[in-house]
């Protein structure tokens, strides 16, 4: 697995990140309705938080990004984005473990929601995540504090 890091977020960040998640979803959206570019950048632009965001580097370069957002009854992991050629090398999996950790030590509930068929569901479930309810284009997750 390549070296990776965190670094914060600004708001010169949102059109790489907004560019990253139409790479990275669109595939899998068309599966479920009509494409629609600027919806899925709309969608994006009108919940992207600098404060809740980090941009994961590789070898110094932007290779995804990651939100987790505090609720009241729980944090939610969203806009979790890797480039391709930075998929299935361990990175998403080192990336959702620190994340968990945080939180485990915080002893809270974690959510996400995963785009109905898509393959990111099985990383989830390797890290503890269990189906919670779906909707038409997303199955919802929850994972339990580690004791």
């Amino acid at each position: 697995m390549a070296d990776w890091t965190f670094r914060p977020t600004t708001p010169d960040d949102l059109e790489r990140i907004a560019d990253l998640k139409v790479l990275v979803i669109r595939e899998h959206l068309e599966r479920l309705r009509p494409w629609n570019e600027q919806s899925a950048r709309d969608y994006l632009y009108e919940r992207f938080v600098p404060a809740n965001s980090r941009i994961i580097e590789v070898g110094g370069q932007f290779a995804g990004c990651v939100a987790l957002r505090q609720a009241p009854d729980c944090r939610w992991i969203e806009q979790f984005y890797l480039y391709p050629d930075h998929q299935g090398h361990g990175i998403g999996s080192a990336v959702l473990t620190t994340l968990l950790e945080e939180c485990d030590a915080d002893g809270v509930v974690v959510r996400l929601d995963v785009l109905q068929g898509s393959p990111a569901r099985r990383l989830y479930e390797r890290h503890g995540f269990v189906f919670e309810h779906e909707d038409s284009l997303d199955i919802f997750m929850i994972r339990y504090p580690a004791s």
